[in-house]
C-alpha cells in the first residue's frame, strides 16, 4: 500500500475534496458541513473528555480537530507521509503557502459553537497552541507510533478520518489496523471514526489512483466489535449526485462514535 502513495499531492487532494461542492457551507447537504456537524456534536455531548486527543492519519487536513481542540489541552496530529506532515507544519507555523485556506472551516465551526464567525482567529490560535506534535504513524504496525510517543496511560480520544480503509488492502487488514490504533487509547476512551462507504478508489493527485477497501455499515460495526469497541452511534451520509465529482467512487460516508471497553 505504501507504494500506492508515491506521488500523493496534498494540494491536489485538498482541491478535490475540500472545496465546493463538497465544502459548500451554504448548503445543508454538502459533505464537509455534515462531517463538521458530526464532530461538533460528539465533542460537545459531555462524555468525551480528558487531556490528550490523537488524530490518526491526519493527511493534509485540520478540520477533524477544530472542535476537539476546544475540549483537549493537547492534540497530536499524525500521518504516514512526510509531504502531509509538512503541509500541516506550514499551517501551524503560520508560514503561508498552504494548500487550502482553512478560514471558512474555522468560521463554520465557530458558528456551530454559537460564536461569531469573526472570532475564527481565536480558534486558529487555540489550535496552534494545543497541537504539541506532528508524528509519523503506521497503522499496520502493532505499535503505530514510535515508542514513547504517548504515555503508558494512552490517549483519551482518537479521531481518524478516511485513513484505515484507504491504506488497507482488504477488510481483514482494515480490522487489524483498527485493533492496532485501539492499543493507543486508554480504557474508557473514545474513538471518533469517519470513513468512506462503497469506495474502491480515490485520486491522491493527478494520475495517482489509490485503492480503497469498499466498506458497508455492517462491516464497520463488526470490525469495531471485534477490536474491543462498543458502538455508541453510527450516522450515514449519502452523497448527492453533484458531490460525485469524479475523484473517487464513494457512495456514502459513515461517522462512528465508539468507546473502548
Amino acid at each position: 500500500m505504501a507504494a500506492c502513495y508515491h506521488g500523493f499531492d496534498p494540494a491536489a487532494y485538498l482541491q478535490y475534496n475540500y472545496t465546493a461542492p463538497r465544502a459548500d457551507f451554504k448548503r445543508q447537504d454538502s459533505i464537509v458541513p455534515w462531517k463538521l456537524g458530526c464532530l461538533h456534536r460528539a465533542f460537545t455531548e459531555g462524555d468525551v473528555s480528558g487531556e490528550l486527543l490523537v488524530d490518526i492519519g491526519s493527511g493534509p487536513t485540520l478540520y477533524q480537530v477544530l472542535s476537539g481542540c476546544e475540549v483537549f489541552n493537547r492534540v497530536i496530529l499524525t500521518d504516514f507521509l512526510e509531504v502531509n506532515r509538512q503541509e500541516l507544519r506550514r499551517w501551524l507555523r503560520d508560514e503561508g503557502d498552504c494548500g487550502l485556506d482553512w478560514t471558512p472551516y474555522l468560521q463554520h465551526v465557530c458558528k456551530l459553537e454559537g460564536r461569531q464567525p469573526s472570532v475564527w482567529t481565536e480558534k486558529a490560535a487555540r489550535l496552534r497552541a494545543v497541537v504539541s506534535d506532528i508524528l509519523p504513524v503506521d497503522v499496520h504496525h502493532p505499535q503505530p507510533l514510535a515508542p514513547g510517543a504517548l504515555s503508558s496511560v494512552g490517549a483519551d480520544c482518537l479521531v481518524s478520518c478516511f485513513c484505515l480503509e484507504s491504506v488497507s488492502p482488504d477488510l481483514a487488514a482494515f480490522t487489524r489496523a483498527l485493533g492496532h490504533i485501539q492499543g493507543l487509547l486508554r480504557p474508557g476512551g473514545h474513538l471518533l471514526l469517519i470513513g468512506a462507504l462503497g469506495e474502491s478508489y480515490y485520486f491522491g493527485g493527478p494520475g495517482v489512483k489509490i485503492p480503497v477497501v469498499p466498506l458497508n455499515e455492517a462491516e464497520v460495526c463488526a470490525s469495531l466489535k471485534e477490536t474491543g469497541f462498543t458502538l455508541i452511534r453510527l450516522e450515514v451520509y449519502t452523497l448527492p449526485q453533484d458531490m460525485r465529482v469524479g475523484v473517487d467512487d464513494v457512495s456514502g460516508v459513515f461517522f462512528v462514535k465508539a468507546k473502548k471497553e
